[in-house]
């Protein structure tokens, strides 16, 4: 079979979908089907002037706000990127990995069939950093982009339960979307023994308010008061970065705490921490705390959506409520002070992430559903591989 993924961000960047995807491809390749990986450049802004028309709805009511206008270019440049790049190109198949990448692909390419996973909530993560309002007419307009999602392609997917259920609300068809969890290649991920004096706190995300950071920061300062020794290391970047550390610098943790910034490949510095704590306020899944697992750090996260789906409280790492400083102060404070636990808990993280968030469950189930939508060769390959 002849694929071809379909990205928003170019498959460098860090974390998520935009790291996984090329693993998938180069692990398809290697049985002998064709894959291509295709995403839309940062310098291609306002190249589009295609005209738009959504199935489901009427975006013109919406027009004039500017994350709306910009969401809509957006989409009519990924589709003149499409034309010029991809001229002449056939696919069996196409799997999308962002409502963009779907919706232009589809357009291009009407009578391909397209797959789209739904990796994140984009209109959520406004909310909660504070760019638009609950209700608003971006609002509406981001989920109503869901049902076009659905009626476009022809097969939804998405990376947790929480987060179909929370999809389902605007389909005309929730149960039939498809729930496939992120898998990772464990060779990118190699614990490393070590033995730190003082425990050593990670956390490795976007520096925006939707990730809990502030709640994280005062945690910590709460563990200060407690005299729990512990240092603090924040890799990631971000509009509110400097928010951030003038907030460390009045909770009386600046110098507990060390701002990395943009990390390319922090795997590779995970594994010598022993905590990994991440109070996001929400989470579709949470890729991290699976490559945190899989480094065997010891897992601290917030009881919301995709996290809470990976982490059995008291098994393989502590759950907290959001927007509780106390309560998450309480559970590093746990995992701080007793060293035993924190490493059966690690060991336990490890033990379900390479079970269950392997690449080759992915791979496995991709498979199967590549082959139901694809030509008779997709079939005869899975079967000389078997």
């Amino acid at each position: 079979m002849n694929i071809l993924q379909a990205l928003f961000f170019p498959p460098e960047q860090p974390g998520g979908v935009s790291s996984m995807v090329p693993y998938i491809g180069e692990r398809f390749r290697k049985i002998g089907w064709e894959m291509e990986l295709f995403s839309l450049p940062k310098r291609i802004r306002n190249k589009g002037h295609d005209e738009i028309e959504f199935a489901t709805f009427d975006w013109r009511p919406y027009a004039g706000h500017a994350i709306i206008d910009k969401y809509l270019q957006t989409y009519k440049d990924y589709v003149w990127w499409v034309k010029l790049r991809l001229t002449g190109q056939q696919y069996d198949l196409i799997h999308a990995h962002h409502p963009i990448a779907a919706l232009a692909m589809k357009q291009v390419y009407p009578n391909t069939p397209v797959l789209m996973t739904v990796h994140s909530s984009y209109e959520r993560e406004l909310i909660l950093n504070g760019k638009i309002a609950e209700g608003g007419p971006e609002h509406r307009f981001l989920t109503a982009i869901y049902g076009e999602l659905e009626h476009q392609t022809s097969q939804l997917m998405t990376v947790s339960n929480s987060f179909a259920h929370y999809i389902g609300t605007y389909l005309k068809e929730p149960n039939s979307t498809i729930v496939i969890p992120n898998g990772y290649d464990e060779k990118r991920f190699k614990p490393v023994p070590h033995e730190n004096e003082v425990a050593q706190l990670v956390t490795v995300c976007r520096l925006v308010p939707a990730k809990g950071l502030d709640i994280l920061l005062q945690a910590c300062a709460e563990l200060r008061k407690r005299d729990s020794k512990f240092v603090l290391h924040i890799i990631g970047d971000g509009p509110i970065r400097k928010e951030l550390e003038e907030l460390s610098q009045r909770l009386g943790i600046y110098d507990d705490t060390i701002f990395y910034g943009y990390m390319l490949h922090p795997e590779e510095l995970m594994p010598f921490f022993d905590i990994f704590v991440l109070p996001s306020r929400a989470e579709a899944f949470g890729s991290v705390f699976a490559e945190a697992a899989l480094c065997l750090l010891a897992l601290v996260g917030t009881d919301v959506g995709g996290i809470a789906e990976q982490i059995e409280d008291g098994m393989n790492g502590l759950l907290v409520p959001s927007e509780n400083p106390v309560a998450l102060a309480n559970a590093l404070e746990t995992v701080i002070n007793d060293p035993h636990f924190r490493y059966e808990m690690a060991r336990a993280g490890w033990n379900k992430a390479k079970k269950t968030y392997s690449l080759n469950r992915v791979i496995s189930e991709l498979k199967r559903i590549y082959s139901s939508y694809g030509p008779q060769g997709g079939d005869e390959t899975e079967q000389r591989e078997t």
